[in-house]
């Protein structure tokens, strides 16, 4: 007999969908049938299976350990037995039951395929390695990332560390008790604040989407809502500060290529001739797109003591890495004279280039 103590993470669910986690090999059936028979219990009673499970109870399997163990299958580990595959977390927030980290650009948010490894692996190696959770734990919760960032998009990413926070996150982004901004560099010439309400229609045969000013007469389309604010500019290009209302697949990128101010390095939506010259003088090879603020609304539940804190890359410890970088660039394409880039230039070679030039745009 086996009996099963129930922890943070494994409480608030029914004890159906636990015992699935469990003997994650088992079928339906046989689980259903397990509790029937008694041979499954809670509390050493009988159960049904839409019972809620809390911290403390005790499940009870009348199974040998040979027959448990051949209905479970070792999902523990990330498979990132590759050095190459490690990914570095940078953490901006954590507590027991959220995180929040800076996901570089050029990384999944989750895995698209079986053999991937993603931020979302990143961040379960990162809580396995600092002793947050145990590769016990991870047979029937798996902490997981709340909202998506595309793949060469970088900032700020949320995760579930406790089930009571993955739970609660969800509801949060769902109900959009949180504001979230992000920071682009567009061509074009922004110079006051568009307030713009679009549609948008997915054509996954191409992975793109399209935006219209009204709804598309054939197909589902979604409306989508953005807030684009002009930060800095010159004569052909602007720092814009966009404030996500809805949150939709591609919806930035797109949505400013409908507006005429498409990003840079934007390989799908954006201008190749600008994306060259880009990549050719500051060596950028994705879009400059960055989540760089979340703030919490006020709120009841687990997580009220959020409400009303901000986050962004001054909130955590900050690395001279690739994305430092990224913003230095910025900067000196939009306010730096043709001397100043050299002079930037010589300094980035002596390793000397110093980032107080960017110090507005992490406070």
């Amino acid at each position: 007999m086996k009996e099963i103590i129930i922890s943070q993470n494994e409480a608030g669910q029914r004890v159906n969908k636990f015992l699935l986690k469990y003997l994650n090999k088992a079928p339906s059936s046989f689980v259903y049938k397990m509790m029937r028979k008694k041979n499954i219990k809670l509390n050493n009673k009988k159960i049904e299976g839409n019972e809620y499970i809390y911290i403390g109870d005790t499940i009870q399997i009348y199974m040998s350990d040979e027959t448990i163990a051949n209905f479970r299958e070792d999902v523990s580990g990330t498979d990132s037995t590759s050095s190459k595959k490690k990914i570095p977390v940078e953490i901006i927030y954590s507590d027991e039951n959220i995180l929040i980290a800076d996901k570089p650009a050029g990384v999944l948010s989750q895995k698209a395929s079986k053999d991937d490894y993603s931020f979302n692996e990143a961040l379960i190696d990162y809580l396995l390695d600092s002793g947050h959770i145990t590769t016990e734990e991870l047979r029937t919760y798996r902490p997981s990332v709340c909202n998506r960032l595309d793949r060469n998009t970088s900032g700020l990413i949320l995760c579930g560390v406790s089930l009571t926070g993955s739970q609660e996150l969800s509801r949060i982004i769902r109900e959009h008790l949180l504001h979230k901004y992000y920071y682009t560099l567009v061509r074009g010439r922004l110079t006051q604040k568009l307030d713009s309400t679009c549609y948008l229609q997915k054509d996954n045969a191409k992975n793109k989407v399209r935006i219209s000013d009204r709804p598309w007469e054939q197909g589902k389309s979604e409306e989508i809502h953005s807030i684009f604010y002009p930060v800095k500019k010159n004569d052909d290009y602007t720092l814009v500060k966009v404030e996500l209302i809805t949150g939709k697949s591609h919806q930035i990128r797109a949505q400013l290529k409908h507006l005429g101010y498409p990003v840079v390095g934007d390989t799908k939506y954006g201008i190749p001739e600008v994306n060259r010259y880009f990549s050719d003088s500051y060596h950028v090879k994705h879009q400059l797109l960055h989540c760089g603020n979340i703030i919490f609304k006020e709120t009841d539940g687990p997580l009220s003591y959020l409400g009303g804190r901000v986050f962004g890359i001054s909130s955590g410890t900050v690395s001279d890495d690739r994305k430092r970088f990224i913003w230095v660039i910025w900067i000196i394409t939009l306010v730096r004279s043709e001397s100043d880039k050299d002079k930037d230039k010589e300094a980035e070679s002596d390793g000397n280039l110093e980032f107080q030039r960017t110090s507005w745009f992490l406070t």
